[in-house]
C-alpha cells in the first residue's frame, strides 16, 4: 500500500483524514450511509431509543437537579433549566418542565448522605437511556456487543454522568448569556445579541463533541481518531438544530395532537422528538462508519495496523463504491458474500408488486378507519401519492419523501375545502 496524504485516483482510498477525500469519495459515502441506514433499520432502533429515553427523562431530571441543586436555589434551577428546554417544541418544554417542578418539590430536603443515595439512585435509573444508546450505536457501527457485565454498565454510566455534565455546562452557558443585560443594562443590543448567538454557539460545539464522544466510546470497538468523528458529530448537531427548530414550528402552526391524542398530546410529541433526535444521532453514527471504510489506512487510535487486525468493522473494511456491501480484506471483520447481496436484489424485485399492493391496502383501511372514527375525508389521490412514496422510500429512493409530502399537502388542502 503506497503512503501518501494525497487521495486522489482512488475516491480516498489512501486518505490519512476525512478532509483529503475528493469529492467523488464523499458523494460515495452519502449513498452508502443512505443504504446502510435503511438496512440497519435505525427507523425501528431509534423508536426503542426514544421510548428508553422516556423512561430516562424523569431520573436524568432529578441528577441534573441534584447536581446543580448544590450551588443554586430550586427556583433558578427550574428556571435556567426552562431556558435551556426553550428550543424544544412547546408541548415537549412543557411536559418536562412539569416533571422538573416535581422533581425539586421532592428533593428540596435531600442533603448530604442523603443527597448521595438519591444522586445514585437517579442516574442508575437513568442508565436506560445511555444503555439504550450503546445497543443502538453497535448496530450502526456493525458490531456485536462482547463487553462484560461491570464494563459496560460503567460505561453506561459514564455516559449518564456526561450527559448530566453536559445539560449543567448548557444551563450556565444560557444563565450567564441571560444575565448579561442584568449586569450591562446600558450595553448596546448587539453585544447582548452577540453574547446570546455566542451562548448558543458554545452549546452547539458542546453537542458536537458530546456527539462525537459517544460515537468514539460507545459502540464495542477500538476507539476510532478524533479527525474521522469529526464530519458526523457536526452533522448531528446541525441536523437536530434543524430538525428540532422545524419541529417544533410544525407542532406550533400546523400540528394537532392535543386534538388527535387529547391528554396525551404533550408526551406524543415529546416522544416524537425524541425519536427524531436518536433518529438524526444514529444517521450521524452511520456517516462515520461509511467515511471510515472509505480509506484502507488505519483510523483507529494508536500505530498504524493491517487490515484486519484493528478490532472494528468500520476500520477493517474498505467499501467497494457507492454500495453499502464491504469489499473482503484479510481479518475477521472483513468478510462479505456478494451470493448473499445478488439474493437480496432479487428477492426485492420480486416482492416489490406485491410490496406496493399491500401498502396500498393499508393505507385505504387506515383511511377508513380514520373516517369511522371521525376524521375528515381523505382522497384516493393523496392516498396513491402515499402508497408511492413509502414504496419508494423502502427502495431507499429519496423522492419518496417529496411523493408522501405531495399526499400530504392535498390532503390537507381537501381538509379546508370541505370544512
Amino acid at each position: 500500500m503506497a503512503k501518501t496524504t494525497s487521495s486522489s485516483g482512488a475516491n480516498g482510498r489512501d486518505a490519512i483524514s476525512p478532509w483529503t477525500i475528493p469529492p467523488s469519495g464523499w458523494k460515495e459515502v452519502v449513498l452508502r450511509s443512505w443504504k446502510e441506514a435503511g438496512q440497519d433499520n435505525i427507523s425501528l432502533v431509534a423508536s426503542g431509543v426514544a421510548f428508553c429515553g422516556v423512561l430516562a427523562l424523569v431520573p436524568l431530571l432529578g441528577a441534573v437537579v441534584l447536581s446543580y441543586g448544590l450551588v443554586a436555589t430550586p427556583a433558578t434551577v427550574i428556571r435556567n433549566v426552562q431556558s435551556l428546554t426553550s428550543v424544544m417544541p412547546a408541548d415537549a418544554a412543557k411536559l418536562i418542565g412539569e416533571q422538573l417542578a416535581n422533581v425539586v418539590t421532592t428533593s428540596g430536603g435531600k442533603k448530604g448522605f442523603g443527597l448521595l443515595i438519591a444522586l445514585a439512585i437517579a442516574l442508575y435509573g437513568a442508565m436506560k437511556g445511555a444503555s439504550a444508546i450503546i445497543t443502538s450505536l453497535n448496530i450502526a457501527y456493525d458490531e456485536e456487543e462482547t463487553r462484560g457485565f461491570v464494563r459496560l454498565n460503567l460505561t453506561a454510566l459514564a455516559i449518564t454522568a456526561g450527559a448530566v455534565l453536559v445539560a449543567i455546562l448548557a444551563i450556565i452557558s444560557i444563565a450567564a448569556m441571560g444575565g448579561l443585560e442584568t449586569l450591562f443594562p446600558s450595553a448596546p443590543g448587539i453585544v447582548l445579541v452577540a453574547g446570546r448567538i455566542l451562548s448558543y454557539a458554545v452549546m452547539a460545539a458542546v453537542g458536537a463533541a458530546a456527539a462525537a464522544t459517544l460515537y468514539r466510546y460507545a459502540p464495542n470497538r477500538d476507539e476510532a481518531k478524533w479527525v474521522w468523528l469529526t464530519p458526523g458529530s457536526v452533522l448531528t448537531t446541525v441536523l437536530w438544530l434543524i430538525v428540532t427548530l422545524g419541529f417544533g414550528f410544525y407542532v406550533s402552526n400546523f400540528g394537532s395532537y392535543d386534538a388527535t391524542y387529547g391528554s396525551l398530546g404533550a408526551a406524543i410529541v415529546l416522544l416524537t422528538w425524541l425519536y427524531l433526535s436518536a433518529y438524526i444521532l444514529l444517521l450521524g453514527a452511520e456517516f462515520n462508519c461509511e467515511l471510515e471504510r472509505q480509506t484502507a489506512r488505519d483510523t483507529t487510535k494508536g500505530p498504524e495496523k493491517a487490515l484486519g487486525t484493528r478490532g472494528a468493522h468500520a476500520a477493517d473494511t474498505v467499501a467497494s463504491g457507492p454500495d453499502a456491501e464491504p469489499k473482503a480484506g484479510s481479518g475477521p471483520h472483513a468478510a462479505v458474500s456478494e451470493q448473499s447481496s445478488a439474493q437480496r436484489v432479487d428477492e426485492g424485485s420480486a416482492s416489490s408488486t406485491g410490496s406496493a399492493l399491500r401498502e396500498y391496502a393499508v393505507s385505504r383501511a387506515t383511511v377508513r378507519g380514520a373516517r369511522v372514527a371521525g376524521m375528515e375525508k381523505v382522497g384516493m389521490l393523496p392516498s396513491i401519492l402515499a402508497t408511492g412514496g413509502l414504496v419508494m422510500l423502502r427502495r431507499k429512493a429519496p423522492a419518496g419523501i417529496a411523493l408522501l409530502a405531495l399526499g400530504g399537502g392535498l390532503s390537507w388542502l381537501t381538509g379546508r375545502k370541505t370544512r
